[in-house]
């Protein structure tokens, strides 16, 4: 009679912790897709998030595994959400292989991750950042466009849109950071071809950004070790674009200087 009463103790525990169905080790499971959350322990509940986008064929289980990363969160106050990709890269507009996709499945998949976090762990929706490094930021200003109203900002690391920037952008636009490096060979800040498509130019895209926010030149950042640019536009939304001196790289204070630089905005 106690073995019976012990399991339905452990069967009632588990119905009443539905957030402790997945987590760091172990995938949230939406459809045939998931993703995996690191929320601050003892945080005052709701909390804000760093949504993060690995690069070329990394996935959500890889993100969990950068401990800098996951400690900046925890140190921050906000959960980490690391976005997975299906099929070893983001599925978005002229990636390579994905000839005449709209990304309409990625931005599907996105809004998805977002609507279950909230509903499994109080996300606060108004604190949430976007996040990628090298096809990641590549998503990350896709997002920009598609759904800035998701997000209190974006920063973008190494990765811009494929080509070219898209005929049209969502408004009113979100704040956007963008940290690229100088001498990056991977992707370029001209870009260069890949396959049968090729990387689009960073200052083409920050020109249409500029354009389609109304964004004005403004005080730059100041950041240890990059040279900034910055514009602002009458909504007080910051566009940041941050030059450091190395390659393809990624250091959490990158992302921890975008998040300083939307949290100087109002936005975070």
């Amino acid at each position: 009679m106690w073995l019976a009463f012990f399991f339905q103790a452990i069967l009632a525990l588990v119905a009443a912790q539905p957030a402790a169905a997945c987590g760091l080790d172990s995938d949230c499971r939406i459809g045939d897709r998931n993703y995996r959350i690191q929320w601050p322990e003892g945080a005052r509940e709701p909390f804000g998030a760093i949504v993060y986008a690995h690069g070329y064929r990394g996935s959500a289980a890889g993100v969990m595994r950068n401990r800098s990363l996951r400690r900046m969160a925890r140190e921050e106050g906000l959960a980490l959400i690391a976005l997975d990709s299906l099929d070893h890269d983001w599925v978005i507009p002229h990636a390579p292989g994905h000839a005449g996709t709209d990304g309409s499945r990625e931005f599907a998949y996105v809004a998805a991750v977002l609507d279950d976090a909230a509903r499994r762990f109080a996300l606060d929706r108004d604190r949430v950042m976007g996040a990628g490094f090298s096809s990641g930021g590549m998503l990350m200003w896709n997002l920009a466009c598609e759904m800035p109203g998701r997000f209190a900002g974006i920063v973008a690391v190494a990765g811009t849109f494929w080509q070219r920037p898209p005929v049209r952008c969502a408004t009113p636009v979100a704040s956007l950071v963008h940290i690229h490096g100088e001498t990056d060979p991977t992707v370029p800040l001209g870009g260069r071809a890949i396959r049968e498509t090729w990387q689009g130019d960073v200052g083409e895209v920050l020109s249409m950004y500029r354009r389609v926010g109304g964004f004005r030149a403004s005080e730059p950042a100041q950041i240890e070790g990059m040279t900034c640019q910055g514009w602002r536009n009458g909504a007080g939304e910051i566009l940041d674009f941050c030059l450091h001196p190395g390659g393809h790289s990624l250091r959490t204070s990158y992302i921890r200087a975008g998040l300083d630089r939307l949290r100087a905005a109002g936005r975070m």
